[in-house]
């Protein structure tokens, strides 16, 4: 960002994160004093980070740690205009009820994050993304900001500065200055969709369509076992066809970001509950019972299967199971 013109500030309440955020990608940190100063205070861009689960039970969905951040924003934002993304994964309705916390004052928007770090170079943050509105405007600044090039959308301003919160590692993507105009941009292609409601729920169903191929693949080994099937043969088998790709599996549904992105998903529908992700939520505990009983050790798979790869990342993004390292 820093060489491409964006003055970019963190916020976060890990001082290591800020740390390495400033270490790595050269973000300065935003403190009280950031906010108060007159000089720095007339952001033209948040982009909100938090983490959308409990404290106290990293599975299940909570969104006021976001909430409080854009209270806060709401005290202290004086631009009129500036833009405001949400790239956390929210429960449907949360854009617009921030839309209303700002008072209307600043557009809205929700880019939901991508990553998938055995492909970073192809999937990183620059991959397609998906992004909606609260209003016409919210998207047109969106779209500037993170596309800088669509012509079906007319561009809002020229953004000069960025303010990253988060309540773990802030990011720092790479981007550039579009050649059609003189405005900066992040330069990551975008999917524009015409209702928020569509980009709040898009990152919900990817990660419990997710869930629900893991869960097979516990049930398919589950039925091996009690069958006395060679589960790596048939699942090599399986996977000759185009359109078949039958998962690995390991410890279970790993990470926090499926559990509870598909409880996120459950919870958003008063009038129908989906009886196949429920099910598949009994099989994973069923699994992961089995697993208890062997002892916690390696299945007949994992320890057939030469290609366990262990690797760490930081923040939300951190899936160390499964080959589900994917956000």
């Amino acid at each position: 960002m820093k060489e491409r013109g964006f003055d970019t500030y963190g916020y976060d309440i890990s001082a290591k994160a800020m740390e390495r955020a400033e270490k790595i990608a050269g973000i300065k940190k935003a403190d009280d004093a950031t906010f108060s100063s007159s000089e720095l205070n007339d952001f033209d861009v948040y982009i909100i980070t938090v983490s959308t689960h409990r404290s106290d039970d990293m599975f299940s969905p909570q969104i006021d740690g976001l909430l409080a951040v854009v209270e806060k924003i709401s005290r202290e934002a004086k631009k009129n205009g500036a833009l405001v993304s949400i790239e956390s994964t929210i429960p449907k309705g949360t854009s617009k009820k921030v839309f209303e916390m700002l008072s209307h004052r600043l557009h809205v928007v929700h880019a939901p994050h991508r990553w998938y770090a055995l492909e970073e170079k192809v999937h990183g943050v620059n991959q397609l993304r998906v992004i909606g509105g609260v209003c016409d405007c919210c998207i047109k600044a969106g779209m500037q900001f993170y596309d800088g090039g669509d012509s079906h959308l007319n561009s809002y301003s020229s953004f000069s500065s960025v303010a990253s919160l988060s309540s773990s590692s802030s990011s720092a993507p790479q981007h550039h200055t579009n050649n059609n105009n003189n405005e900066i941009s992040l330069g990551i292609p975008m999917h524009p969709v015409t209702e928020i409601e569509v980009a709040e729920i898009t990152k919900v169903i990817e990660n419990a369509h997710r869930y629900l191929q893991i869960a097979f693949a516990e049930e398919l080994y589950l039925y091996c076992q009690a069958n006395n099937i060679n589960f790596p043969e048939l699942r090599d088998a399986l996977n000759t066809k185009w359109n078949v790709n039958i998962l690995e599996p390991r410890e279970g549904v790993g990470g926090h970001c499926l559990p509870k992105d598909t409880k996120m998903f459950l919870h958003s529908s008063k009038s129908i509950r989906s009886k196949i992700l429920t099910a598949a939520m009994e099989v994973d505990r069923h699994y992961r019972r089995y697993r208890q009983t062997r002892g916690g050790g390696m299945n007949n798979y994992e320890a057939n299967s030469g290609d366990r790869t262990q690797i760490t990342t930081t923040g939300d993004t951190q899936k160390p199971v499964f080959n589900n390292r994917g956000h």
